[in-house]
């Protein structure tokens, strides 16, 4: 019963102050469209580096995208990015566990995600690499 109550509260709570901005900002239709396509517009460059990246994931008409990488385990993304101040949801849960909740943030913030993500996997690729190299070196000298 208190797990019930405890996950029925909403935990990403507004003061007033910013519901106050919110409604301003929805009244003005210029400002909230702008809004809008700027969103749209880094989505979309995101889907496409993310797809470049190995990335997949269902079309997206929201502010996030739900993405899976076709060799690196979410986790492990999830925790080097979270080791390098860059937050994403990840969700250790049957069916979704191999996914994670980007949210499109600011033009600079997803560069920021998109340049993380191409060096990790570059030494993702390399470090298997070198171990495939490893382990075949150690099969040949069993041999010998």
């Amino acid at each position: 019963a208190l797990n019930d109550v405890k996950y029925s509260i909403n935990s990403y709570t507004l003061n007033q102050t910013a519901i106050y901005a919110g409604v301003e900002a929805v009244k003005d239709i210029d400002y909230f469209n702008r809004g809008i396509q700027k969103v749209i517009t880094t989505r979309e460059w995101s889907e496409i580096k993310l797809k470049e990246l190995g990335f997949s994931f269902p079309k997206s008409g929201a502010n996030f995208l739900f993405v899976t990488h076709e060799r690196i385990p979410a986790k492990e993304i999830f925790e080097a990015l979270r080791s390098n101040n860059i937050f994403v949801r990840y969700f250790n849960a049957p069916r979704i566990d191999n996914y994670l909740r980007i949210t499109i943030g600011t033009e600079d913030e997803m560069k920021r995600l998109i340049t993380f993500l191409t060096d990790y996997i570059k030494e993702y690729k390399n470090s298997v690499i070198n171990n495939r190299e490893e382990q075949t070196n150690e099969n040949i000298n069993c041999r010998r």
